[in-house]
């Protein structure tokens, strides 16, 4: 990777300054809140940590401005979204019965054990297909949509794209924060951001998930009943082999091995990174996750990396 990389936890209790006194980062610090939508601006806190050197991209605000200057691509840009939303809603459906295949399969208590693994791994292979598919899918639409409006050549998009190469080229350092990760994701690849980004990145939450290949939601614990962990985008693709979690522990039954097999052996090879309160996970250049790093194995349990 041309860039270091490390994603932290929540930062509900913040750990984001003392790990950047420990990587000793110095000069420009680079933020990205647009995770936080219409409260991208309210960022005090962020900027006292990041010690007074920090400048927020304001990805949100350049966004709803593009999409004040140029009606044009404000309309087609509502209509794309809006038939994303229906393909996430048919592969939710899709999705949701395949789970419950494969639930009711693993759950057999009968028969031969080796057909039922058999069986087990065959509905295992239906999600990836799924998902494939639907990723697939949603690349499809996107490229598409890039190809008919070719947004990089739009005048407010390009001032922006300009401004935010600018404010990169000058920064030793790029912290992204959580929110909702779609429009995160959203604006990262509409102001091109991957290959403009500083040495080092620092991201958690949303920020973490927006910088994989692969965006994957979660929550067993909603307060509607256990919802199934679906695909829902594309990240930035910085780092492209694992799955974040942030939030595991609130968010999952890690107690449930049944579920968490699923979820690790439905995404694999990609690792599924668990994200907790007070985690530092330092990928370095190599993008490799380093010893003690807690990941979901395929038994369902959560294990730590070895050292070499």
């Amino acid at each position: 990777m041309s860039t270091a990389v490390t994603f932290l936890g929540p930062q509900r209790r913040p750990t984001l300054d003392r790990v950047l006194r420990a990587l000793g980062v110095s000069g420009t610090i680079v933020a990205i809140t647009a995770g936080w939508q219409e409260r991208e601006s309210d960022d005090g806190e962020l900027m006292s940590l990041l010690g007074g050197h920090g400048v927020n991209l304001r990805l949100y605000a350049r966004w709803m401005q593009v999409l004040a200057d140029d009606p044009e691509f404000a309309r087609a840009e509502r209509e794309h979204r809006g038939v994303l939303d229906e393909l996430q809603m048919l592969y939710q459906v899709q999705l949701d019965h395949a789970m419950r295949a494969t639930t009711e399969v693993a759950q057999r208590a009968d028969g031969n054990p080796r057909i039922g693994a058999l069986a087990f791994d065959d509905a295992i292979g239906v999600l990836r297909h799924l998902d494939a598919t639907h990723l697939a899918r949603m690349r499809e639409l996107n490229d598409a949509f890039f190809d008919a409006w070719h947004p990089h050549d739009r005048d407010p998009i390009a001032d922006q794209r300009g401004q935010v190469r600018e404010a990169l080229a000058g920064a030793s350092c790029l912290v992204v924060a959580g929110g909702h990760v779609g429009d995160l994701a959203h604006v990262m690849h509409l102001f091109n951001v991957a290959p403009e980004l500083p040495d080092r990145v620092i991201a958690w939450s949303a920020g973490a998930m927006a910088l994989t290949a692969r965006i994957v939601l979660f929550h067993d614990r909603a307060a509607h009943g256990p919802a199934q962990s679906e695909l829902y985008g594309q990240g930035v693709g910085v780092v492209p082999d694992l799955v974040p979690l942030p939030h595991a522990r609130r968010r999952l039954r890690t107690d449930d091995p049944l579920r968490m097999s699923v979820l690790a052996r439905r995404f694999a090879p990609s690792r599924c990174l668990v994200l907790d309160d007070g985690v530092t996970v330092d990928l370095g250049w190599t993008g490799e996750l380093p010893p003690g790093a807690r990941v979901v194995g395929e038994d369902g349990r959560i294990t730590e990396v070895a050292g070499s």
